[in-house]
């Protein structure tokens, strides 16, 4: 299940151990493999039939070979960043950069062009049969403009507070039609009077509709995973196919074949409107794996993946990928989780994007406790005492959270720069933090106490403590995981020329995913690439 990392030439790293020893190899192993885009949203095709996908962490706007199932990028970051995609009848390709809130536009391989910005969460688009553009902002807004195609004339709002008017097209009646998210209905909207209709009601979480050249109006709910078929006229509906939750658009070809794009699985598949048969195009065993939590049970390793778009565990000798959590699955709490710790029978998830901290029982995978309203959670630890301590980057603070929910919060120590990792020491008495901003990992003992352990560090992010009292770094902006001696603060290089430290995403933070360490109990370091999609075990020789 294993293959050696390529990176030309073997990667190891010398070190001399505490005893002063002969020097220590290490080998670098790839145990999950890599996949293309970082998360999968927006789909098009072009009037030659060519197949387009959208990435919004990965800043990137790909095109795929159907055929094939690879991806290549069509425009990077920053201008790639694409939620959704569009094509004007002139072939013109348009898309909505959500971070940013910026909407761009290409003619073939000319330049690319900015047509609007200041809509944060902008989101879906759609060209009329004229080439008027009309786009919307959901989840960071709720509103529906048209979009001047020259770029010169700001958006004009038609409407807002519809309820999420999200993945939408335009259907043969010159009609705007798209799900409403937050609803569970598919609408009809007259976008030259601003009236909008309810034309089908009952869905879950409907995410996008696309038109057929039959005039069927095609609906995917993420949440129950369907592929659902519309009578645009009388609302009746008919489930096609039943795929896996987290969908998020569709696109349909000239010869009515549908693709469908799945965050979670890093995948689009092709689906037979006939038979609701599906053919996986392309797709990944994690969509951008975040934090490692690992916890070893009768000599085997399991790690506990935040996966942003999943909740995933892996065995750490077969490199097997189980799912406890899917994000946006019906019946499922799970929100977006960027990093992860695992001790005992808990695992802690943690994300920034949605400022929450989640509390999950290792062995069943429910969730105990969700506490919301953190600034910019980036790692969390459960102290002796069962309160909950977290790392708010937004705060440059830890802040200690217990009672109902996480309600009563204090503030342990602050001023820090750039808390993204945590480890709690052995004892449970201290943590260590890693401060990426100042290139430092410090030690903050439970009165708040702060000493430094090792500095002039590059961007360190994730932390981990081994079994033989030593930390484990990521130190992304020198792409190496190190060891540091917490007693002397020694720093030994372990690999180095690692696929880690994705550009962050514009409109993002600068720690983006953080790369996550584990340590097994025999020792066996792991860390996730967030360039690859990948996770690596680092073995002695």
């Amino acid at each position: 299940m294993t293959s050696r990392l390529a990176f030309g030439a073997t990667v190891a790293a010398a070190m001399f151990l505490a005893t002063g020893a002969a020097a220590q190899t290490y080998e670098v192993t790839k145990l999950v493999p890599g996949s293309a885009f970082h998360g999968v949203h927006g789909l098009g095709i072009d009037k030659a039939g060519r197949l387009f996908a959208g990435s919004v962490a990965g800043a990137a706007l790909y095109e795929v070979d159907r055929v094939n199932g690879t991806a290549k990028i069509a425009v990077a970051s920053p201008e790639g960043m694409a939620d959704d995609i569009a094509f004007a009848p002139d072939g013109t390709m348009a898309w909505t950069a959500f971070l940013t809130g910026d909407l761009y536009s290409r003619k073939g391989d000319g330049p690319v062009k900015k047509l609007a910005s200041g809509l944060p969460g902008i989101n879906s688009l759609a060209f009329r049969k004229d080439g008027r553009l009309y786009a919307t902002q959901v989840f960071l807004g709720d509103a529906l403009y048209e979009i001047d195609v020259e770029g010169a004339k700001p958006p004009r709002k038609i409407m807002e507070k519809m309820g999420g008017l999200n993945g939408f097209e335009f259907g043969p009646d010159d009609r705007l039609y798209g799900p409403l998210w937050f609803k569970g209905q598919v609408a009809r909207v007259d976008v030259d009077k601003g009236e909008l209709t309810v034309v089908a009601d009952g869905f879950k979480i409907p995410a996008a509709v696309n038109f057929d050249s039959k005039g069927n109006l095609w609906v995917v709910d993420t949440a129950l995973g369907q592929l659902v078929r519309v009578d645009p006229k009388s609302g009746a509906k008919k489930v096609v196919a039943q795929l896996k939750p987290s969908l998020d658009n569709l696109a349909i070809d000239d010869k009515d074949r549908i693709f469908v794009s799945n965050m979670a699985d890093n995948g689009i598949q092709e689906v037979d409107p006939e038979t609701g048969a599906a053919r996986q195009v392309i797709s990944g065993k994690l969509a951008l794996p975040g934090g490692i939590g690992v916890v070893s049970d009768g000599g085997k390793d399991t790690l506990h993946v935040a996966d942003v778009f999943a909740y995933r565990t892996v065995d750490g000798t077969t490199g097997e990928v189980s799912e406890p959590a899917r994000m946006h699955a019906d019946g499922v709490t799970l929100e977006y989780p960027m990093s992860a710790t695992a001790k005992g029978d808990d695992v802690i998830l943690s994300s920034w994007f949605t400022g929450t901290v989640q509390l999950i029982d290792r062995k069943s995978g429910k969730t105990r406790d969700m506490l919301h309203g953190f600034k910019a959670p980036h790692d969390a630890v459960k102290l002796g005492d069962g309160s909950i301590l977290v790392n708010e980057l937004g705060s440059k603070s830890l802040v200690r959270a217990g009672g109902e929910h996480g309600k009563d919060r204090t503030v342990l120590i602050g001023d820090l720069e750039g808390p993204v990792g945590m480890a709690a020491t052995a004892a449970g008495d201290a943590v260590y933090v890693t401060e990426a901003f100042a290139g430092r990992i410090s030690m903050v003992g439970t009165n708040g106490e702060k000493t430094i352990i090792a500095k002039d560090l590059k961007l360190p992010e994730g932390i981990a403590l081994g079994p033989d009292g030593m930390l484990v770094v990521a130190e992304v902006g020198a792409r190496r995981i190190v060891q540091i001696n917490p007693k002397d603060g020694t720093v030994t290089e372990i690999a180095g020329n690692l696929p880690i430290g994705l550009a962050p995403a514009p409109g993002g933070l600068p720690s983006n995913i953080p790369t996550g360490v584990g340590v097994g109990a025999s020792g066996v370091i792991y860390f996730s690439s967030d360039v690859e999609n990948a996770i690596y075990r680092i073995t002695k020789k």
